[in-house]
């Protein structure tokens, strides 16, 4: 049975239990433009790093009221944080705890991964060492609110003022304290397009963050795993043996994250 943690404005789901000590973690934001909480991108992929060996959780995160403002990432911080405090208990290393996502989830992750050490974003008096994610794992990720913008996120997080969006654009807020990151992303993407993994990848290696990325040259937005389990066939999110090979990969890459 999967345990839930409530948390200020959403919910942590513990539904990825792998075998072993000293595991690796993942907190998986699904994602949704900020509207929903996808269930495609949430427990079906706890289940597949769980059977990677790596302990996995499920964060639903509150939507409303919008805008959103620093309510998402300070949820997800709250997410990191109570899965450190609990790493012995479930046989976690503590130091080995990675926040991903995909779409709008893969901006929150990427957000969290960027400013977990910028007091501003977060209540007065937080310890920010509590909730630094490890890695960040970034899977077709909404990041620039510029030209490529998925602009119904960055409405949700800041409302329609176009400067006021620019806060949240994540490949400004890159630094060198920011974790090793893993991207993908596909090349025939056309809800968030490809330039915004490109952007976030330029500005990580500006600023010298270890990281690795993936580009396949097709698949909708959206595909998940690209498995019979997550497949949606009314969206053409169909089923690709080579896409779907991004989770072991990943699977591996965390494993070596030290």
């Amino acid at each position: 049975m999967a345990e839930i943690v409530c948390l200020p404005h959403g919910r942590l789901i513990h539904c990825g239990r792998a075998h072993g000590i000293n595991k690796p973690a993942l907190v998986i934001c699904p994602g949704g433009g900020y509207v929903f909480c996808s269930i495609r991108e949430g427990a079906p992929v706890a289940r597949a790093f769980a059977r990677s060996g790596i302990e996995s959780f499920v964060l639903e995160y509150d939507c409303a009221p919008a805008p959103l403002g620093f309510m998402p990432v300070q949820t997800a911080a709250a997410a990191v944080a109570w899965v450190r405090a609990h790493a012995t208990r479930l046989g976690i290393d503590a130091n080995r705890i990675a926040i991903g996502g995909f779409s709008a989830g893969g901006h929150l992750a990427g957000t969290l991964a960027a400013v977990w050490n910028r007091a501003d974003w977060f209540a007065p008096a937080t310890d920010l060492w509590t909730h630094r994610p490890n890695a960040a794992v970034l899977c077709y990720p909404v990041v620039s609110a510029g030209e490529f913008a998925h602009r119904g996120s960055f409405v949700q997080l800041a409302g329609p003022n176009h400067t006021a969006q620019q806060l949240f654009s994540l490949e400004h807020l890159v630094g060198q304290d920011m974790p090793p990151t893993f991207l993908w992303h596909t090349l025939d993407d056309r809800e968030v397009p490809v330039e915004n993994t490109l952007l976030l990848e330029q500005a990580l290696r500006r600023a010298g963050v270890p990281h690795e990325v993936h580009l396949f040259p097709h698949g909708v937005h959206g595909l998940s795993l690209a498995d019979y389990e997550t497949y949606d066939p009314t969206r053409g999110r169909l089923p690709d043996r080579h896409v779907n090979r991004w989770q072991a990969l990943c699977a591996e890459w965390l494993k070596e994250i030290e």
